[in-house]
């Protein structure tokens, strides 16, 4: 079914600009854990709930089937626990916000703070969010560096959304498979449309914002072409992990982005 793309309307602290749906440029993207560390949009989400609105034990917390948790909780606990501050207290609003939410994880949780723009918002009739995110080039057009993958966490008006993985274009994480069960050293691949690109790798859990593992760099470049590493990290037994991989050096740090994520064994 056909998304639906609406404006924007939310800045997030700290210096995170969100606009209004632009001209998304060279786009990217490749498919996928407690609170946020590094970056928390504190103005509250367009149409949110009012905090005491929903009280008691609420309706049931979980994932979509299916999908892993990324960011920016780990656990059906620690929605509760989110829950309980919002509605005593309105504890970071933000979370009812798909923009802001993939904003935080983009630039906060992964680092890449140049991509502080959200190019393009859709929402599909399931409810699955999607947000493109990317930066300014040097002409004022707005370029998109990666889509988003969102999901509520659990249902009803406080179900926060939680990211789940990005969409593959032009730049893709396709091994390790989405949800599989990996040990370290692992080896990843893809493939990727570009010239003279470099690729860099990292490895992230939650709740650290420090990556638990990194590697640069890959050279690669071409029209579709496979690419392939191996990373070494350090994550516990049974810990999901988002492995990201990104290219960019032509008009920014960062161009374009994927991640996936997978669970340790």
């Amino acid at each position: 079914m056909r998304a639906i793309s609406r404006r924007a309307v939310i800045a997030a602290a700290a210096g995170v600009l969100i606009t209004g749906c632009g001209s998304p440029g060279p786009g990217a993207g490749g498919h996928a854990s407690a609170p946020v560390t590094s970056a928390s949009p504190a103005q509250s989400a367009t149409s949110a709930p009012s905090p005491g609105s929903a009280g008691g034990s609420g309706p049931a917390v979980a994932l979509p089937a299916g999908y892993q948790p990324l960011y920016p909780f780990a656990t059906p606990a620690q929605v509760r626990a989110w829950q309980a501050g919002y509605t005593s207290g309105g504890h970071q609003p933000w979370h009812l916000s798909a923009s802001q939410t993939a904003l935080a994880f983009t630039m906060g949780y992964l680092g890449f703070k140049g991509l502080n723009q959200v190019t393009r918002q859709a929402l599909a009739a399931t409810g699955d969010s999607r947000i493109s995110v990317g930066f300014t080039l040097p002409n004022g057009r707005l370029s998109t560096s990666a889509v988003v993958h969102l999901v509520r966490f659990g249902s009803g008006p406080l179900a926060p959304w939680e990211v789940v993985g990005t969409d593959d274009t032009t730049f893709s994480l396709s091994r390790p498979a989405y949800g599989s069960t990996v040990t370290s050293p692992l080896t990843i691949g893809g493939k990727i449309t570009g010239v003279d690109e470099s690729i860099r790798v990292s490895v992230h859990q939650l709740p650290s914002s420090a990556p638990a593992g990194t590697l640069c760099c890959t050279a690669a470049g071409g029209q579709a072409t496979p690419w392939t590493e191996k990373i070494t990290f350090h994550a516990a037994s049974g810990q999901v992990i988002t492995i990201v991989v990104s290219t960019g050096g032509h008009v920014s740090g960062v161009e374009r982005f994927a991640v996936t994520g997978v669970r340790v064994k």
